[in-house]
């Protein structure tokens, strides 16, 4: 096929496979402008807390927006949207469900209890992802923000080896520890070749602290912003609404964000 990328000669077939695989989500996702992952290599600083307020503020400022729960084995989009539904999978390509505007995917929304644990093995994990991908109807889309697992292992190597993305919003919060395990996750994703889009300090006094500023220069990048400490994150999720859609404070902040991402 004409301007069909073609794994050089003599290539093994595993590398092969991925080339293959890169061309043909390359094109299936072609209508989509800018796809972005949210990511930290620590748990617990709060990755989906800015990747879904960072997808509705978009949406807010007038943007088309996906947003997909790629943390494949601990998913906790549905719990954060107050969504229930789940995705008709009698019907190919499966279509996102669309929760105030924003289109929504998510594995808890592909199995009969989201409540139970996931338990698969890398492959499994990987398999999920590429249909979420590659199975899924997006359409066409100004954003797509990927919410992913913590750690550096499949889940964040398959989205880095498989998509072509606008970058990471790496994301970090005041202590030290957090500090170096978002490090490592930016550290990763440069030696991979993708971009860093810059720093988000989560629960944050509203001043940048020592150890963010250490990371910043750790990865070479910059501080997209800082999201203040607020208990309106924990009620809100409990109770599936999203903070930048009823608290003015926390839409400013997060407003500021996302005017400096591509």
């Amino acid at each position: 096929m004409a301007g069909e990328q073609q794994a050089p000669v003599g290539m093994h077939p595993s590398f092969a496979k991925v080339i293959e695989q890169r061309q043909r989500l390359k094109e299936k996702l072609s209508k989509i402008k800018h796809k972005i992952g949210v990511y930290s290599a620590k748990g617990g600083v709060g990755k989906t807390t800015v990747a879904v307020n960072l997808a509705y503020t978009l949406s807010k400022m007038g943007k088309s927006v996906g947003l997909l729960d790629a943390d494949i084995d601990c998913p906790n989009l549905p719990m954060f949207l107050g969504i229930e539904e789940k995705i008709d999978t009698s019907v190919q390509p499966f279509k996102p469900i669309i929760k105030d505007g924003v289109k929504v995917a998510s594995t808890a929304m592909l199995v009969d209890e989201a409540s139970k644990p996931i338990i698969w093995r890398g492959p499994m994990i990987t398999k999920m992802l590429n249909e979420m991908f590659d199975g899924i109807d997006w359409g066409e889309l100004d954003y797509l923000i990927m919410d992913l697992s913590p750690g550096t292992s499949d889940a964040p190597l398959t989205i880095m080896q498989l998509l072509q993305l606008d970058g990471f919003v790496i994301v970090t919060t005041p202590q030290k520890i957090a500090a170096v395990n978002s490090g490592r996750s930016g550290l990763m994703a440069k030696k991979l070749n993708v971009s860093l889009l810059g720093v988000v300090e989560n629960m944050s006094s509203g001043k940048q602290s020592e150890h963010t500023t250490e990371l910043l220069k750790t990865l070479d990048t910059d501080l997209l912003g800082t999201v203040s400490r607020s208990d309106d994150f924990n009620s809100a999720s409990d109770s599936g609404k999203v903070p930048v859609l009823s608290n003015e404070k926390i839409r400013k902040e997060f407003e500021a964000i996302a005017k400096k991402l591509p």
